[in-house]
């Protein structure tokens, strides 16, 4: 393991100390909780401490990022959330693909809260959720679709939200937003690389073109097809992972002095193109590992 990948295994920020702590004391004001995870990674994009942390309360998870993943896959991990007692959706936060359900979903799930409250002589009480997720899930682009003026600070880079915010988003419903927060190790350095192909944690903290290398083997094996597609490469299925991200720079005319070629630059254009889509519709992680295939 390179040392910049031990380093990112070992990446615990202060501030997401200071996160686990307030979702802790905010926990008693809500009624359920919405968990983002993103739909090309959900169970790596999980915290492993939330459950723990969250326990008792009412869960809904968004796959987010819906637009960029298998919907084969997809589907399955809705059902496989739902079979575990969660309340699941898919959506796109950006687009706001999805998000019509949610409002009635969070209504649906917190019919029995709903009723109490009713009973108590307090109808139309404010129904209060909690948003979590590690960073760069999406959570400020789904609070911004769905808050009625306010909005959250947004940004394509991890980790920008650093503080507890209310947002009222109609309906009877606010929405408390929490910092992204990761655990402070771990323990499978796969999740450590899904979440940085996926730009869950920040680049810079990353050899990109070891990382590139590790992804490029995840690609020729699982989806060739897409290399092909988009680099209009050919005979790279026996490559070593590390020719095929020459052959892309090649390609691409990404040379450097003496004819040789950029890595470095090639192997960001393929996270860019891969994070923004471009690559199509990637998920790196099934519910059952047998049933992973290409989407159409």
């Amino acid at each position: 393991m390179s040392d910049s990948i031990k380093q990112q295994v070992q990446w615990f920020p202060g501030h997401m100390a200071k996160t686990r702590r307030l979702i802790g004391e905010s926990l008693k004001k809500v009624d359920a909780v919405v968990m983002l995870l993103d739909a090309r990674i959900p169970e790596s994009s999980k915290n492993p401490e939330i459950d723990t942390m969250i326990a008792g309360k009412p869960v809904i998870i968004l796959l987010n990022k819906a637009d960029l993943a298998d919907p084969n896959a997809t589907k399955q991990w809705i059902e496989y959330y739902e079979n575990k007692g969660c309340a699941a959706l898919d959506v796109d936060c950006r687009s706001g693909k999805g998000l019509n359900k949610f409002r009635p979903l969070v209504r649906e799930v917190l019919k029995d809260k709903i009723r109490h409250n009713e009973e108590k002589g307090m109808p139309g009480k404010t129904l209060r959720i909690m948003v979590v997720g590690i960073p760069n899930t999406g959570k400020s682009s789904f609070i911004n679709r769905m808050g009625a003026g306010s909005k959250a600070k947004v940004e394509d880079r991890a980790g920008v939200t650093r503080s507890n915010q209310w947002f009222v988003i109609g309906g009877g419903i606010e929405m408390l937003d929490t910092p992204g927060v990761l655990w402070h190790k771990f323990e499978d350095p796969a999740v450590g690389d899904k979440l940085a192909f996926t730009g869950g944690v920040k680049d810079q903290i990353f050899d990109m073109e070891t990382l590139a290398v590790r992804f490029l083997k995840i690609m020729r094996d699982e989806y060739p097809e897409r290399l092909e597609e988009r680099y209009k490469i050919t005979d790279f299925r026996q490559c070593e992972p590390y020719e095929i991200l020459e052959k892309i720079g090649r390609k691409r005319g990404m040379l450097i002095s003496g004819g040789e070629i950029d890595t470095l630059r090639a192997a960001i254009t393929v996270f860019d193109e891969y994070r923004s889509g471009k690559l199509g519709r990637i998920t790196l992680e099934w519910v059952n590992e047998n049933s992973r295939g290409a989407a159409l």
